[in-house]
């Protein structure tokens, strides 16, 4: 399956990161990857990867700056995108059709398309201008995904909180990751004498 994965200049760099590691372990998966200047900044200061690290794990990385560049036309198949982190400024190009550069471009063709376009909208709280914009890409056929772990799994460490909603975005994707864990209806909390509930 043939995945594009761009990363905008959003705080959560470590998503981005993260779902190219897990795409990467996946025979199934050609990845695609789009990475904006302010995410190779945003990635440099919060989790201390360069552009190069990201690349490295992508089968392709395409220049921002291409909007000529394959990913750009619908005839160019894929099986979809995502963009982890997204944010605000990138949502809202997204749903005004303002394709100004690859990233953009790609997620306008995944709508044109019909082709799955999941974007993990990282900002808190929401205005209503967020929300509208959200709802407004969700009638034209994204999926918004905000990375909002749940925590029934009882996390130890950042990555568990991160790989949580990572992996429901591989489910989205139909590219599940072997390690994730689901909920298994409070089986394991009831013999451990936990809750058990989300």
């Amino acid at each position: 399956m043939r995945i594009i994965v761009g990363v905008s200049g959003a705080s959560g760099s470590i998503y981005g990161y993260r779902l190219l590691e897990k795409l990467r372990c996946n025979p199934d998966a050609e990845v695609h990857l789009i990475l904006t200047r302010a995410a190779e900044r945003t990635a440099h200061l919060e989790i201390g990867k360069t552009a190069a690290d990201f690349k490295a794990l992508a089968h392709h990385a395409h220049p921002v700056e291409d909007i000529g560049n394959r990913l750009a036309s619908g005839s160019f198949p894929s099986a979809g995108m995502v963009i982890a982190p997204c944010s605000i400024h990138s949502m809202s190009a997204i749903a005004s059709g303002v394709t100004s550069n690859l990233l953009i471009r790609a997620a306008d063709v995944c709508l044109k398309e019909r082709r799955k376009l999941i974007l993990m909208v990282r900002e808190s709280p929401f205005h209503l201008g967020h929300l509208r914009t959200m709802a407004a890409l969700t009638e034209m056929g994204a999926i918004i995904a905000p990375p909002i772990p749940g925590f029934y799994h009882h996390p130890q460490t950042v990555m568990d909180i991160v790989d949580h909603s990572v992996d429901r975005v591989l489910d989205l994707l139909q590219l599940p990751a072997a390690d994730a864990r689901r909920w298994d209806g409070g089986e394991n909390r009831k013999q451990s004498g936990g809750l058990g509930q989300e």
